[in-house]
């Protein structure tokens, strides 16, 4: 089955759909993040039953999809969010503010990409699909973003060049340093269960809570483990994958997972304990084609107001933001 991520989408009868301004503001919404119908009725002003209505019918798009089923309190709501499709679509076809050009960024995850994507509003709207290392840069080699974001250990030691390399032989492509950043165990506050190395994973009763495959955190950990001769299929949880440092931050501090890999900006943010493993190069990539358009982009990067924001984050280091690879 093709990976949804990689369609385009953008029939007759998707765009036919979003041209009802209602369905389009639903789509928005789910854009920012999940919610359930009566979430979108309370915000949009409407009855559950009239945004149910629309919700089928995006769903029947492909534009809309079921993020997850939530009992609270003995009441059960369903979730629904907007998929990477749907916001391309959106972006590049029917974009919410035609005025300011619209840049698809497809990649890893990252807290200063996002801070990245806030100084820019002014100039450029950077739409972000946290897709993960390997398939931003597939999606930037179909031409389904402009610019891509990855942290790829690979086994020389080297990191992005060699992917990148390999994935984009015949054209010439720029990367640029966005920031070192510090990943490690994100666990809940005081560390009831005493989680201190990743062998410890294997512990009975400790779950974990993993990123999707293609993310460089998640090729970085089944890499350590096996290095370890640690069973990874073993550890409770391996198969539960999430998009985001901050959706893994956020199952650690509810108490539904009892440990994650992921940054410590994230692990900050959400008040957990936090055990450093190790510092990573996260890189910038786009075309060479793409640059004059990404000016504002990239000399934002050089910024040292940019830089600060980053350093506020926590697990930052800036001091080669900005700077230019040579492939």
């Amino acid at each position: 089955m093709a990976n949804p991520l990689m369609q385009r989408l953008n029939t007759f009868e998707q765009i036919k759909l979003l041209s009802d301004g209602r369905r389009l503001s639903i789509l928005r919404r789910l854009m920012a993040a999940p919610a359930s119908l009566s979430q979108l009725g309370r915000a949009l002003g409407e009855h559950p039953a009239w945004v149910r209505h629309h919700l089928v019918r995006l769903e029947q798009a492909g534009l809309v999809e079921l993020a997850e089923v939530k009992t609270v309190a003995g009441v059960t709501e369903k979730f629904y969010r907007a998929n990477a499709g749907a916001l391309l679509l959106q972006e590049m076809i029917l974009p919410e503010n035609p005025g300011r050009p619209t840049v698809i960024f497809s990649g890893s995850h990252d807290l200063a990409v996002e801070a990245l994507a806030d100084q820019l509003g002014e100039h450029l709207n950077l739409v972000i699909l946290p897709v993960g290392s390997l398939d931003g840069l597939v999606m930037l080699r179909e031409g389904l973003c402009h610019l891509s974001g990855c942290h790829l250990l690979d086994l020389s030691g080297e990191y992005n060049l060699p992917f990148i390399q390999h994935l984009f032989p015949d054209r010439d492509m720029r990367v640029f340093t966005l920031a070192y950043r510090e990943q490690g165990l994100m666990l809940f506050p005081g560390n009831p269960k005493q989680v201190r190395t990743l062998s410890d994973l294997l512990r009975p009763g400790i779950v974990f809570i993993n990123r999707q495959k293609g993310s460089g955190t998640r090729l970085w950990f089944d890499h350590e483990m096996q290095r370890l001769g640690l069973p990874a299929e073993q550890v409770r949880g391996y198969e539960q994958e999430v998009r985001l440092h901050t959706e893994c931050a956020r199952l650690v501090r509810s108490g539904e997972a009892d440990a994650a890999i992921g940054l410590r900006a994230a692990a900050v943010q959400a008040g957990l304990d936090f055990i450093a493993l190790f510092q990573e190069r996260y890189d910038i990539v786009l075309p060479q084609g793409q640059a004059d358009s990404l000016v504002p982009l990239l000399d934002t990067l050089q910024t040292s107001a940019f830089r600060r924001g980053v350093e506020a984050l926590t697990g930052y280091d800036t001091k080669h933001t900005g700077e230019q690879i040579p492939l």
